[in-house]
């Protein structure tokens, strides 16, 4: 069955990058030229999905804006010719059905996915973690929707962290059944290294059966106090239904300095218009390191 829907959970506080995140959420930080969020709703849809909601809280109505279209200043772009800049702003506002509801209260990430019941219905979906930019030739959701149309399983995507890393993300039980691909029986959230499975861990996407709502519903709260997603999950790995996919792209973390930092850099290096001249320009400044 195709993937067509989506939900992006971008509720949360954004703590780690304060204070650029108290007034401007952490999913529109830029990189370079676009928020971090829109290259996250351009994987969905250069993955083939057509419907997408987006989780927000308060404080984050700048987001709807940004994918809506703003009538005065594409006026004044066709006013002043710049039809190219036009284009730009009209493909982001058309880029996919798009809808939104807010997390009133931010209980983790279960709860916001438990949100999206209505919206999902009974159908397989993808969620992509508002703070997960992936970068690479093939979208990383994309993966993962191929990987459940030929399992017919939950995916997760999957990457090897070191154990710093390991602790304040989740650790999963998994057999190599092909190339980057998975089976995954167990998981645990935010693990002890004396309780990890193997340095794998669940980053930034998955693909989901709709059961998942029933699971979450009677999940207890978990690490934080909060309904934790991997909890959810753990119920389906334990019972045979998760593959886990090692994604070719590569995640850059937008909930850390370091992280946005990183995406800024990388993408930079490789944009048309400014490219060349950056990388001279890191030439030149490297000289004095």
């Amino acid at each position: 069955m195709k993937i067509k829907k989506a939900i992006i959970p971008a509720a949360g506080l954004g703590t780690r990058v304060l204070p650029a995140s108290k007034a401007l959420p952490k999913e529109m930080l830029p990189i370079v030229d676009k928020p971090a969020i829109q290259y996250i709703v351009e994987e969905a849809v250069n993955a083939g999905i057509t419907d997408i909601l987006i989780i927000t809280n308060r404080g984050k109505g700048v987001i709807e804006d940004h994918f809506d279209h703003s009538i005065e200043l594409e006026a004044m772009l066709e006013k002043r010719g710049n039809t190219e800049m036009l284009e730009t702003l009209n493909k982001t506002a058309n880029l996919a059905n798009i809808y939104y509801i807010r997390q009133r209260v931010t209980r983790g990430l279960g709860d916001a996915v438990l949100r999206a019941k209505d919206f999902v219905g009974d159908e397989p979906f993808a969620v992509l973690y508002g703070d997960d930019v992936i970068i690479g030739e093939k979208p990383a959701v994309g993966e993962l929707c191929e990987a459940y149309e030929q399992y017919g399983k939950s995916v997760v995507g999957i990457k090897p962290v070191p154990d710093e890393l390991l602790v304040k993300y989740s650790s999963l039980k998994i057999e190599s059944v092909g190339d980057r691909l998975f089976e995954v029986t167990d998981m645990i959230e935010k693990p002890k290294l004396s309780e990890k499975f193997s340095n794998y861990s669940v980053l930034g996407r998955c693909v989901l059966d709709s059961e998942i709502f029933d699971i979450l519903e009677k999940t207890p709260l978990g690490a934080g106090n909060e309904l934790q997603l991997t909890d959810a999950m753990k119920v389906l790995a334990k019972n045979g239904k998760m593959m886990g996919v090692d994604f070719s792209g590569k995640r850059y973390d937008m909930g850390n300095k370091l992280g946005i930092l990183k995406a800024n850099v990388e993408v930079a290096l490789d944009h048309k218009e400014i490219g060349e001249d950056f990388k001279e320009y890191l030439k030149e400044l490297v000289k004095g390191l």
